[in-house]
Order: structure tokens, then C-alpha cells, then sequence
């Protein structure tokens, strides 16, 4: 299908949706969400697929939160349906998703677009990238799952001092906090994306699928659950030929041919 509002592509493993609404700094609306969903839809169909990119068009924003001509239109009962379906439900989607997920963030990334990014298991940003959970200046708090994640990324009280104050912090102490991974040069954030995403297409994907599964499971249960669960992944991933073909290749000292079956 056509999309007006996200460009989505496919390429040798690797699928992009790049919000493409710049004349709004790439807010999400509706539709944004809805065809975001449609398109993880299709890649979710697609077993080529084996890394997800998400990133703003432009150089100006990645997403600078939720379109306010969206929000100033909800009842009370209206915001729970819109945040339950197009919110929360669908970060929570991308952060269990069975591919790997990488945020190229570049310029503003406020509010829905800092949870966008939190629900990503990759985050780089560009020097130019300016993060900050801006709703309390507006009259509410986040509500895509930012009071939940953002503590569990940066520790209690950063997360506290930026939704308690709407501040906005640039991309180096992004890094600092270890919001993001590491900072580059704008220039750079496409090439650096891509070299992570080439680096995962080249391993096993059940593998990467199962360690994603359990590593997400860490966060929601007690460590000997979380280890029980490792130990019954790790022998699933003995249940396919990848295992056999990595150790072959390295004694071959060959580069080995994953398959994921």
C-alpha cells in the first residue's frame, strides 16, 4: 500500500520506516501511527527481515512528539482508547518485535519520539539531536510507556528531574546517561546505522531473536526466572544448524553461513 506519512523500505534484510511529516518536525498523528503499524505488519510477514531501522526524515527531527492537533481533540475516555491503541500498545509492539530495532535519531526527538526511542533496542543519535519529555510544561505526563522505561534506562532520579521539569538535554548528555548508546556526526548517523544493522543481518537470526526474547524478559522477572529462561533459549538455539555451522567456520576459519533454521 501507499503511505503518506512514513516512508517505508526494504533492502537485503533490512527494513526503514522514516516518519516523513516535516513540515510538522515529523509529529505523530493518527495516520503516522496507524501506517507504522500497517508496516511492521508487513515486515513481521516478511522472514527476510532481520533488523528494523526507525528514523525521522530530514535533518531537523527525528520525532518531535505527538501532534498536538491529535491531543486537544480527546475526551478522557478518548485519550485511554487512543493511548491503549496508537500508544502504548504500539511502542510495546516495537519493543517486542522479533527483529532487532535501531534508532537513528537526528535533531528533535521530544515526548512520543523519546519513547519511540526506548522501546528500540539500538539508539544513536546525531550531534545535533535534542531529547526531553516535554508534557508536564503542557499540563499532563507521558502516557507511551516513557514513566515505566525511561527510570528503568537512566536510573530513578534523572528520569524524575526531566519529566518533573520538561527539560531539554542535548545528545552528549544523552550519552552521558546512557539514553542513547553514542553520539556521531549527523553525517555519519546513516552509515553508523547501517554498519550495525549489516553486522546483525550476518548472524544468526534465532539466535538474535531468542537473546532479544529473553534479554526483554529480564526486566519483568525475578533472576532465577529470567536464568531458567535463558537456559531454555540457549537450548533452542542447539535445536537449529546454526550452532553447527558457527563452530565449523571457526575451526575452518571461515565466515560462517547462518541460516536460522
Amino acid at each position: 500500500m501507499a503511505f503518506q506519512n512514513i516512508i517505508f523500505e526494504k533492502d537485503k534484510g533490512i527494513a526503514r520506516i522514516i516518519i516523513n511529516r516535516p513540515e510538522k518536525r515529523n509529529a505523530l498523528n493518527r495516520e503516522t501511527r496507524k501506517e507504522m503499524g500497517e508496516a511492521l505488519e508487513q515486515i513481521r510477514k516478511d522472514e527476510s527481515i532481520r533488523v528494523l531501522i526507525f528514523r525521522g526524515t530530514g535533518e531537523q527531527s527525528f520525532i518531535a512528539g505527538a501532534d498536538v492537533n491529535d491531543l486537544k481533540t480527546f475526551s478522557p475516555l478518548g485519550m485511554f482508547h487512543y493511548m491503549n491503541s496508537l500508544g502504548q500498545k504500539l511502542y510495546n509492539e516495537i519493543e517486542n518485535f522479533p527483529v532487532p530495532t535501531i534508532a537513528l535519531i537526528n535533531g528533535f526527538c521530544f515526548d512520543g519520539g523519546v519513547e519511540l526511542a526506548l522501546s528500540c533496542n539500538i539508539r544513536l543519535a546525531s550531534e545535533n539531536a535534542k531529547f526531553g519529555q516535554t508534557e508536564i510544561l503542557l499540563g499532563f505526563i507521558p502516557g507511551g510507556g516513557a514513566t515505566q522505561k525511561l527510570p528503568r534506562l537512566i536510573g530513578s532520579g534523572l528520569a524524575k528531574e526531566l519529566m518533573f521539569t520538561g527539560k531539554v538535554i542535548d545528545a552528549r548528555e544523552a550519552e552521558r546517561i546512557r539514553l542513547v548508546n553514542r553520539t556521531v556526526a549527523l553525517k555519519d548517523l546513516d552509515q553508523e546505522g547501517l554498519a550495525i544493522a549489516e553486522k546483525i543481518c550476518s548472524l544468526s537470526p534465532i539466535a538474535i531473536r531468542l537473546g532479544k526474547e529473553v534479554m526483554n524478559y529480564s526486566f519483568q522477572a525475578p533472576l532465577h526466572a529470567g536464568l531458567a529462561y535463558e537456559l531454555m533459549a540457549e537450548t533452542l538455539c542447539f535445536a537449529t544448524e546454526d550452532p553447527a555451522e558457527g563452530l565449523q567456520a571457526f575451526i575452518e576459519k571461515r565466515k560462517p553461513e547462518f541460516k536460522g533454521g
